[in-house]
């Protein structure tokens, strides 16, 4: 009994997410125009993306990457895809699985420390992010599910995004969370795709369902991701990319413009972009690389793009309110971009 209760003082305080509604900062970001450093800079990101949702030929694929929705981003992209300012997302697999699709099952993530005894914590079963606390032995009833989960579909590879509209569909079945991002893309055919799957409970869940069904299981199929977002870029035209953090998702969707290239296709390059990131470029690692960069490989446009060297959960509550409160992005048409990937 005491270490439960020892448990429960650890997990007491949730993280609570933060919304675009009630945060009206039009005044703000103005301000920061005339400022320097990442002030100037995170308002002028915010006008790219104001411009991505004003250009009706532009269809903004978000780039999810780093702890965001357990640090209590979840609200803001929910937001975002409630309010048709997203078309597709790219993400970790942590970020939809072990975060969204784990609260959206009636889980929390909890307030805690990082001076603290990581040992206290693991007799515990408690894992920690920085100073974010989950409980370890819910985060294995997510595996579970998602080993169910592919239990009941038919046996077949599968593209990551095919996959998550099965956990949508899970969710709206069992009637879980309404504020899951998993659940609203799935509602709204907004794709979603997750380059590293395995990378993740998604991951721990697989495994359990193919070892326990050798013959015949489910599987990911990563060349299936690529070649649907390449089919997305194509039949979009043109593109914005809004990328949190960088890693795998921000490579994954620049790549697109190559691969449309490569099947013979050619698109153009990326129109707008905006990063944010506290990534360094100096040692040529990917999260770091500029959006000039990229420019030299031919995927991203640097006549409408922005960096931001900012911390997410300080940038993109600014940015994504903002921007909602400009309102552009009322009267915006739904691209739906499964039905299409469905369809072909």
């Amino acid at each position: 009994m005491a270490d439960k209760m020892s448990k429960g003082s650890h997990l007491s305080k949730k993280v609570r997410h933060i919304g675009i509604e009630t945060h009206d900062i039009l005044s703000l970001v103005d301000a920061f125009s005339g400022m320097a450093f990442q002030a100037r800079n995170l308002s002028n990101a915010a006008r790219v993306y104001e411009s991505m949702l004003k250009d009706k030929e532009c269809s903004v694929i978000l780039c999810l990457a780093g702890s965001l929705f357990s640090a209590g981003l979840k609200r803001i992209v929910y937001d975002m895809l409630e309010r048709n300012m997203v078309d597709a997302i790219v993400s970790t697999g942590a970020i939809m699985v072990d975060q969204d699709f784990f609260e959206a099952l009636g889980f929390s993530h909890y307030a805690g420390t990082s001076l603290i005894d990581d040992e206290e914590l693991r007799s515990r079963h408690i894992d920690r992010i920085y100073d974010t606390y989950i409980d370890e032995d819910e985060l294995r009833i997510c595996d579970d599910t998602v080993a169910e989960i592919a239990k009941d579909m038919p046996y077949k590879p599968y593209s990551s995004r095919e996959f998550l509209m099965e956990m949508g569909r899970y969710l709206e079945k069992s009637n879980k969370s309404a504020e899951s991002v998993v659940l609203s893309a799935y509602r709204h055919d907004v794709p979603i795709f997750v380059p590293a799957f395995s990378d993740s409970s998604a991951g721990f869940g697989l495994i359990k369902h193919q070892y326990e069904n050798p013959e015949h299981h489910v599987s990911i199929d990563s060349a299936k991701d690529f070649l649907e977002l390449t089919k997305l870029k194509i039949a979009a035209k043109e593109t914005g990319l809004l990328i949190i953090g960088g890693g795998v998702p921000k490579n994954f969707a620049q790549d697109v413009v190559v691969a449309a290239d490569v099947l013979g296709k050619p698109s153009p390059m990326h129109k707008y972009a905006v990063q944010i990131t506290v990534a360094d470029e100096r040692d040529g690692g990917l999260s770091g690389s500029t959006l000039k960069e990229a420019h030299s490989w031919g995927k991203v446009d640097t006549s409408n793009t922005q960096m931001v060297y900012s911390e997410a959960t300080i940038a993109l509550p600014i940015l994504a309110s903002y921007v909602y409160h400009r309102g552009s992005w009322k009267g915006r048409q739904p691209r739906r971009y499964n039905k299409m990937l469905d369809s072909r």
